[in-house]
């Protein structure tokens, strides 16, 4: 699966795709990551396991998963996982657009990537810490019972959703709702993060009433309902859709396909700190479904 593809598939929520276009990464990358006089020795050694740092590939602002504040509850989880290694946390921080991987990770800038979904190829991917899906989120006092894309009242109503280009076939909920000749209703809400837009803009619009409903993958859904100014609502759409989309996704860490030993070494971490990492989801609204163990 391509990069770009992969976007168009997740609303590149999973890897959250916001952004400061307009920072480098140099202008972006805080005190927190290693200086340039330690970078031949990152380039030849195992920094987890060898200079005892645990490099992250992050996005410096796309609250609830990540900022260069380190307020995320990817950071959080980042942050566990460093204290089990008895490692040093350190950052190279990108925005989460295409070229990510090419830049980070694929440079040896970092070592892993928090919040991969599983299957996704250009990583190698630990064992999944939570398992979410797209939600239905509207005000409670609007009393909208919308539980499946198959519901008649979608023809009526606003529908926001995330979108990277202007066709509405992005994410998955939008694609299956132009699958079945639903587009004119839709709002869009970018997925590309700056002064000018916010992760939160989509769940603002059903607050403040600009859609009757919006269609979000969950951690972020849950995150800012939870700090919504009014009760709002949250219903899981299925798994997956009658036309072949998913919906439902197991998130995992990323690292390199040649670094097996460090994703053995998470996967363990992972199974051993499984308590702990879902008290830290919860603390920030995740949903989580199924079982990823």
């Amino acid at each position: 699966m391509s990069w770009y593809r992969f976007l168009r598939l997740t609303a590149a929520v999973l890897l959250a795709l916001p952004a400061l276009a307009a920072r480098s990464a140099a202008q972006v990358e805080s005190t927190a990551t290693r200086s340039n006089t330690m970078d031949g020795l990152f380039a030849k050694a195992k920094a987890w396991k060898d200079l005892k740092v645990f490099r992250v590939c992050g996005d410096p602002n796309n609250l609830p998963f990540s900022n260069d504040k380190q307020e995320g509850f990817e950071n959080k989880i980042a942050q566990l996982i460093a204290a089990e290694l008895g490692d040093s946390v350190s950052y190279r921080w990108w925005p989460h657009r295409r070229g990510f991987i090419r830049n980070t990770l694929n440079a040896e800038e970092c070592d892993v990537i928090m919040g991969i979904p599983a299957g996704y190829d250009p990583a190698l991917e630990t064992k999944p810490y939570y398992r979410s899906t797209y939600y239905v989120v509207s005000r409670a006092d609007r009393h909208i019972n919308v539980t499946t894309l198959n519901d008649p009242a979608l023809k009526e109503l606003k529908i926001g959703v995330n979108l990277i280009g202007d066709n509405y076939t992005n994410t998955p909920p939008a694609e299956a709702l132009a699958a079945r000749g639903i587009s004119k209703n839709l709002v869009g809400y970018s997925t590309f993060y700056g002064e000018e837009h916010h992760p939160s803009d989509i769940i603002d619009g059903v607050v403040k009433g600009e859609v009757d409903i919006a269609l979000v993958w969950g951690p972020l859904a849950g995150y800012f309902v939870k700090h919504a100014p009014v009760p709002l609502t949250m219903v899981a759409l299925p798994d997956s859709d009658s036309t072949g989309l998913p919906f439902a996704y197991d998130v995992a860490i990323g690292v390199r396909h040649a670094d097996r030993e460090l994703k053995d070494t998470l996967d363990a971490i992972l199974t051993r700190k499984r308590d702990a990492i879902e008290a830290i989801l919860r603390e920030y609204n995740v949903p989580m479904i199924g079982s990823t163990h």
